[in-house]
C-alpha cells in the first residue's frame, strides 16, 4: 500500500498559481475567482499562458508545449504553495507523459480542479500525492455556491471536510472505509489500460460527468466492468450527472442529478455487493463540494429508518 503524501497547510501570503492546462478561458471569467484568492490573504500568481489561445480542432489554452511549461512551472516552483486550474475541458491527457515532479516531490502542494483535471490528479496519486477534486476558478463566474469555494479554502488551511447528506432512494446501504479515488468518469475511462490509470483495488471510487449520451455513459460503465473495476472497489460514490442524454433532451446546468443516468448505472452494478451513494454534491454542478483524492474516508449509508435517512462521509 502506497503511503499518500498530503501537502502542508497554507498560510497568509502564500502564493497560489492559476494555470490553464486544458481549455481556453477569458480574463473576465477568472476575475471573481482571482479576487477571492486575494480576499483570503493569498497571492495569486498567473501562469504565463493562462489566457493564451490555440485552436487545433479544439480551443486550447495554448499549444501543448505552452500548457506543459505552465503546468511544470506551477508544480515545481518552490515559491508556489498550491496550483489551481482555471478550468477543465480537454487537453490534460496531452501533457502527462512529460510532467515533471522533480521539485514537487520535495515540496508537495495542493492541485485543485475537476473535470479534465482528473488526468493530472490520477497521475499525482500514482506518484503518491493527494489532490483536491473541486471547483475550478472559471466556475466562480456563473453562480457556483460560496460554500463550494469556502470548503476548498478550509482544506488549504488544514481543515478536512465532513459531509452529511440525504440518502438517495437508489443507494445501497452499508458502511465502508478506504482510500478515495476517481473524478470525471470520461477521464477514468480514457485512462483504463494505461500506466496512468487509478489503482482500483480496495478503493472507494467517485464518478461524475457531464454532457454524455446515455449510450456513451453505458459504454464507459461497461468498460469499467470489463476491466474488472467493480470486482476490485469497496464502494462507489456517484456525483453530478449533468446534461446527460441526447442533445435535444439536455437539461439546464442546475438540474444536476439525472435520474435516468443513475438508474442506468445501478442496473450495471446491481450484481455487485459494495455500498453505493447516489447524488453526492460534487461534479459539474453549482453545489460542488470538494473531495480529497487519495484521502482515507469513512462512508456510512443508512436508509432503514426514514427519520435517519442520511449518508455520512468523514475524512
Amino acid at each position: 500500500m502506497t503511503k499518500i503524501i498530503f501537502p502542508k497547510s497554507l498560510k497568509k501570503g502564500d502564493k497560489i498559481a492559476v494555470i490553464s492546462p486544458a481549455g481556453a478561458v477569458e480574463a473576465s471569467q477568472l476575475e471573481k475567482g482571482i479576487k477571492m484568492i486575494k480576499s483570503k490573504g493569498y497571492e495569486p500568481v498567473l501562469g504565463e499562458h493562462l489566457y493564451t489561445k490555440f485552436s487545433n480542432g479544439y480551443n486550447y489554452a495554448g499549444t501543448e508545449k505552452e500548457r506543459l511549461k505552465d503546468l511544470n512551472w506551477a508544480l515545481n516552483d518552490n515559491e508556489i504553495s498550491a496550483v489551481w486550474a482555471s478550468r477543465g475541458g480537454y487537453g490534460c491527457q496531452q501533457l502527462i507523459q512529460e510532467l515533471s515532479l522533480k521539485n514537487f516531490a520535495k515540496n508537495p502542494k495542493w492541485y485543485i480542479g475537476y473535470s479534465d483535471n482528473t488526468v493530472i490528479q490520477s497521475y499525482l496519486l500514482k506518484k503518491g500525492f493527494a489532490s483536491i477534486h473541486g471547483q475550478t476558478i472559471k466556475t466562480s463566474s456563473f453562480g457556483v455556491t460560496t460554500e463550494s469555494y469556502e470548503l476548498i479554502f478550509d482544506i488549504l488551511k488544514g481543515k478536512t471536510p465532513k459531509y452529511t447528506i440525504a440518502s438517495h432512494q437508489l443507494n445501497k446501504k452499508g458502511s465502508i472505509k478506504g482510500e478515495l479515488i476517481g473524478g470525471n468518469l470520461a477521464l477514468i475511462y480514457a485512462l483504463l489500460g494505461t500506466k496512468y490509470s487509478f489503482d482500483f483495488k480496495d478503493k472507494i471510487l467517485f464518478i461524475e460527468d457531464i454532457g454524455e449520451n446515455f449510450y456513451a455513459l453505458d459504454r464507459m460503465i461497461m468498460s469499467l466492468e470489463l476491466a474488472g473495476v467493480f470486482t476490485k472497489i469497496s464502494g462507489l460514490i456517484v456525483g453530478g450527472m449533468t446534461n446527460m442524454g441526447d442533445e435535444k433532451d439536455n437539461k439546464k446546468y442546475e438540474e444536476s442529478f439525472d435520474e435516468f443516468a443513475y438508474k442506468l448505472i445501478l442496473d450495471r452494478i446491481s450484481k455487485y455487493q459494495f455500498p453505493v451513494v447516489f447524488g453526492f454534491p460534487n461534479g459539474h454542478i453549482k453545489d460542488n463540494r470538494p473531495l480529497i483524492i487519495g484521502s482515507q474516508i469513512k462512508v456510512k449509508i443508512e436508509n432503514k429508518v426514514k427519520i435517519e435517512n442520511k449518508v455520512k462521509i468523514e475524512f
